[in-house]
């Protein structure tokens, strides 16, 4: 057997050599050459295919690329192999699209009563923020706030409101915030902010516009000094969560201060969400954060279908919560 699949090794090297598309996929279920590498568990082979050119995130008619085959076999050497060419790529086709616009963001209630976040996308409205991620944000706080050396005097910036869902629980702690900053752009969602009186709670100030519009602004001095500080912007790409990123360090105040995002892109892939985990971590620490990271199970209970196309975005069982910090060495530099 062994034989046999070093032939084709050597089969499929001669045709790369030959001037063979590396790009090709078979008509009938999507197939790359990558893909077959990965069935065979061939490291070489997979190593050689990537060298020359091919897509670590190819995907076949069922929306499996590479890196699930290999998972499928439990082989962790050749998944690792196809999940560095991803990181080392820094990009994934995955991504969403930043083309939304604000107007397209919609509070409504779905059958179950419950409030929902939607948008558009590819003309069909999509639940971005539901009751299925309380769980996430509930633990995101608890993470954030949980033996904070200032938390009877904690000063909070959260930018995207959604729902609400984050914020409500900042505020729901046993000491809420000093000063709670909230940062929100799309006009519907700032509705339904008025409707539900958050324009009226204590120590709540609420900046209405993009969050590039205050924190990217010299002149405004109050846009920094954070002991928490945490993001969901489900309309922007990697791209934009990464500008972010390199503002956090002039907004943290000291290196008590925490952060965290929604980490939720690539998040219909096992292969794609751990290379957009990676990705962030290689980031934020050159920039001089380190990330700690916890394990919060989302798997679907037995409830199936409540939550509708809200889960189409993130279908993974398992959600990934960082949690960053300034490195000390940054902050003597």
């Amino acid at each position: 057997m062994d034989q046999d699949i070093d032939q084709i090794a050597n089969e499929i090297s001669a045709c790369l050599q030959s001037g063979a598309p590396i790009w090709y996929q078979n008509l009938a279920e999507g197939l790359s050459p990558l893909h077959a590498a990965a069935f065979i568990q061939n490291e070489a082979l997979v190593k050689l295919l990537l060298d020359k050119g091919a897509l670590w995130n190819a995907v076949d008619y069922l929306k499996n690329t590479a890196g699930d085959v290999a998972l499928s076999f439990n082989n962790g050497a050749i998944y690792r192999v196809i999940r560095d060419a991803g990181i080392r790529s820094g990009a994934s086709r995955i991504s969403l699209s930043s083309n939304f616009h604000i107007a397209n963001s919609e509070i409504s209630v779905d059958k179950h009563g419950q409030n929902i976040c939607l948008v558009e996308v590819e003309g069909e409205d999509v639940g971005v923020m539901m009751g299925w991620e309380e769980g996430i944000m509930l633990k995101t706080v608890r993470k954030l706030c949980e033996r904070h050396p200032k938390s009877s005097r904690l000063k909070v910036l959260n930018v995207g409101f959604g729902l609400g869902i984050i914020d409500n629980f900042f505020q729901g702690l046993d000491e809420p915030p000093i000063e709670h900053v909230i940062i929100e752009a799309h006009p519907n969602v700032l509705e339904f902010m008025k409707k539900t009186g958050w324009y009226e709670k204590p120590r709540v100030k609420i900046l209405q516009g993009r969050w590039q519009e205050f924190i990217r602004n010299p002149n405004d001095l109050s846009i920094h000094g954070f002991d928490i500080v945490f993001t969901d912007t489900f309309s922007e790409r990697y791209t934009d969560l990464r500008q972010f990123f390199e503002c956090i360090p002039n907004l943290l105040a000291d290196e008590d201060s925490r952060f965290s995002f929604f980490n939720g892109l690539g998040a219909t892939d096992s292969l794609f969400y751990d290379v957009y985990t990676q990705i962030s971590e290689l980031h934020l620490s050159s920039l001089g954060l380190y990330v700690e990271w916890s394990d919060v199970d989302v798997s679907f209970d037995e409830e199936g279908g409540r939550w509708g196309r809200s889960r189409e975005y993130f279908s993974l069982p398992i959600y990934r919560l960082p949690i960053a910090r300034m490195k000390r060495s940054t902050l003597e530099c």
